[in-house]
C-alpha cells in the first residue's frame, strides 16, 4: 500500500468527523469501472424505494425506513403524518413517565424498563443501550428469547412495583414476544400487580397485540407500520420509545441518519460511503459471499455492532433466489466482538488461519473525557488500542488479510444514526448489485413454520402418553409421526417434567410414561 493508494480509497466527510478508509480492500478502478451499469441500476433502484415503490413484494409493501429521519419525503401527506405524528406523542408519553404524569399501578414513579421483543425488536434497542444508554434516566433489561430460565433471571433483577413494561411486535402473534409478555403477565399478577397499568404495546394497528392491549387496559399504545422491517427499526417506535424513556437523545439519533442520507444519495459513486463500501463487498466476495465480514470495533460500547449488522446484512442478503428466480444461495456471514479483545480470541486465526473473511474495523478516535493517565512513559491506555487496531489491520493484510476501516470522532447518538444509516444504505445498494431483494425474509418465515409443525407434533405426542411405558416408534404410530421427531418431542416431555424415561441401550430401546 502507498501514500497515493490510501488517499484514493478514502472517503471523507469532515463536516460529520466520519471517513471510510478502504486502501486495504484491493478494490482497483477497473474493477469498480466494470460494475458501473449495475451501480447505475443500484442508485435508480434507491431512488424508486425512498419514493414509495412496492420493495417487497412478497407483502405487498413499501420499505420506508429512510423517511424516518426525513418525514418530508414520505410519499404521501398520511405516511408523513405516520411518522411525525408518533414522535411526537411518544417524546410527550416519555416526559411523562419521567415527571410523574403517568405512575404504575401503586401511585409510584416508574424507575426502570423491562422490553419484550425479539430479532430487531429487541437487537436496535439493545445495540441504542449499550451504545449510548451508559446514564441512562431509566435502566433497561431485556425478553429477547422465549428461554423460561432466561426470563426468570432478568425477572430477578426487576422491582416489579416500578417497571414498565414495553411488549414490541409488529403483527403481535410473534411467539417468543407473545410467551414472553405472558410470562410477565404471570410474574406481575403472581405479585398482585395490574400487568395492563404497568404496559405498552409498540405494534400494527389491529393487530393481535393490539386487541391485547386494548382488552387488558395498557398505558399506552404506539404504531408499528407495516413498511418498516425490524432489521431497519431502530429509528421507529421500536427503537425510539425505549430511547425516550431512557432519556436518550433521539433527536441526535435520527439527525445523524439523515446527515448520512444525504451524503449517500450522490450519484458520485467516488464520493459515496454506502456504494463504496457495497463495491468493496463485492470485490470481496466475488459478488458470491465467498467471504464472511468479521467487525471489529475497538470501543467496549459498541460491542453489540456486530450483533446488530450480523441481523440487518445476513436477513437482508441471504437469500436463495434472486429477482429472476435463479437459485444463487446469496449472502455474507457476518460475526465479530470488539477490539482489542478479539486479539486474544480469534484474531490468531485471521492472521493465519483460513484466509475466508474481511474485517471491518471501527475506529473511535477519542479515548475519553477527561485526562488520560500514563500506562507506561509516553503512553495511554487509549495509545495502546490504537496501536493495537493499526498494528492488527497491518499484520492482517501482511498476510494477504483484506480490510476496511469506518471512523469516528466518539459515540454519540448523531454518530450512531450515521452508522446505522450507512450500513442500511450499503445493504440495499449490495443487494441490487447482485440482483437480490433485501427486503423479505423467506428464510425466517419457514423456521416459523417448521416450529408450529413440531408444536402440533408435541401436542399429538402429549396425548398418546399413559402409564405404560412405550417406546418412541410405539408413539409415533399412534401419533403419526416421524420416529425421530417424535423421540425428541418425548426427551423434551421428560426433561420438563411431563413424562419418565427409562434408558435403554440405544434411543431406539429408552421407554417412556406418564
Amino acid at each position: 500500500m502507498s501514500w497515493k493508494t490510501y488517499n484514493e480509497n478514502l472517503v471523507r466527510y469532515d463536516d460529520l468527523g466520519f471517513s471510510l478508509d478502504l486502501s486495504l480492500m484491493d478494490v482497483d478502478k477497473a474493477y469498480a469501472e466494470s460494475l458501473s451499469g449495475k451501480v447505475e441500476k443500484a442508485f435508480a433502484d434507491m431512488i424508486s424505494v425512498e419514493s414509495g415503490a412496492i420493495a417487497n413484494p412478497d407483502e405487498g409493501r413499501m420499505v420506508g425506513h429512510y423517511w424516518l429521519r426525513n418525514a418530508d419525503l414520505a410519499p404521501t401527506p398520511e405516511l408523513k403524518a405516520a411518522i411525525t405524528e408518533p414522535l411526537k406523542a411518544l417524546k410527550k408519553f416519555a416526559e411523562s413517565v419521567h415527571t410523574g404524569g403517568v405512575r404504575a399501578a401503586n401511585g409510584s414513579l416508574f424507575k426502570q424498563v423491562l422490553l419484550i421483543g425479539i430479532g430487531g425488536s429487541a437487537l436496535g434497542p439493545q445495540l441504542v443501550s449499550q451504545a449510548i444508554g451508559q446514564k441512562a434516566r431509566m435502566p433497561i433489561s431485556f425478553f429477547d428469547n422465549t428461554d423460561p430460565q432466561g426470563m426468570d433471571d432478568t425477572l430477578a433483577t426487576l422491582d416489579l412495583a416500578e417497571t414498565l413494561v414495553l411488549v414490541i411486535s409488529k403483527s403481535g402473534g410473534t411467539p417468543e414476544t407473545r410467551n414472553g409478555m405472558l410470562e410477565a403477565k404471570a410474574a406481575f399478577e403472581k405479585a398482585g400487580i395490574d400487568f395492563g397499568k404497568h404496559a405498552v404495546a409498540v405494534t400494527g394497528e389491529g393487530s393481535k397485540l393490539d386487541k391485547f392491549a386494548t382488552e387488558h387496559g395498557f398505558i399506552a399504545r404506539f404504531p408499528m407500520d407495516d413498511w418498516v422491517g425490524g432489521r431497519t427499526s431502530v429509528l421507529s417506535t421500536v427503537g425510539l420509545v425505549p430511547a425516550a424513556l431512557q432519556g436518550l437523545d433521539i433527536d441526535g439519533m435520527l439527525e445523524g441518519a439523515a446527515a448520512m442520507d444525504v451524503k449517500t444519495r450522490a450519484r458520485d459513486a467516488d464520493k459515496n460511503a454506502a456504494m463504496r463500501l457495497a463495491i468493496a463487498w463485492h470485490k470481496a466476495t466475488n459478488g458470491k459471499g465467498e467471504k464472511d465480514m468479521v467487525v471489529l470495533p475497538y470501543k467496549d460500547s459498541l460491542v453489540l455492532f456486530s450483533k446488530y449488522l450480523q441481523q440487518l446484512v445476513m436477513e437482508s442478503l441471504g437469500k436463495e433466489k434472486d429477482l429472476d428466480g435463479k437459485t444463487v444461495n446469496q449472502g455474507i456471514a457476518v460475526y465479530g466482538n470488539k477490539g482489542s479483545t478479539d486479539q486474544h480470541a480469534y484474531v490468531q486465526q485471521l492472521r493465519d488461519g483460513v484466509n475466508n473473511f474481511f474485517a471491518c474495523f471501527i475506529e473511535v478516535r477519542h479515548g475519553r473525557k477527561g485526562k488520560s493517565i500514563e500506562v507506561d512513559p509516553g503512553n495511554t491506555s487509549q495509545d495502546y488500542l490504537q496501536g493495537f487496531l493499526r498494528g492488527t489491520r497491518a499484520a492482517l493484510y501482511d498476510s494477504g488479510r483484506n480490510s476496511l476501516t469506518i471512523s469516528i470522532r466518539e459515540v454519540t447518538p448523531f454518530n450512531l444514526g450515521l452508522l446505522i444509516a450507512l450500513f442500511e444504505r450499503a445493504v440495499s445498494f449490495y443487494a441490487s448489485l447482485v440482483n437480490i431483494n433485501a427486503y423479505h425474509q423467506p428464510g425466517v418465515e419457514a423456521g416459523k413454520a417448521a416450529a408450529a409443525t413440531f408444536l402440533d407434533l408435541l401436542g399429538r405426542v402429549r396425548s398418546r402418553l399413559v402409564s405404560e411405558a412405550k417406546t418412541a416408534e410405539q408413539v409415533a404410530f399412534e401419533a403419526d409421526g416421524d420416529t425421530e421427531a417424535v423421540y425428541h418431542c418425548l426427551v423434551h416431555l421428560a426433561n420438563n417434567g411431563e413424562a419418565q424415561i427409562s434408558i435403554g441401550k440405544t434411543p431406539a430401546d429408552d421407554l417412556f410414561q406418564l
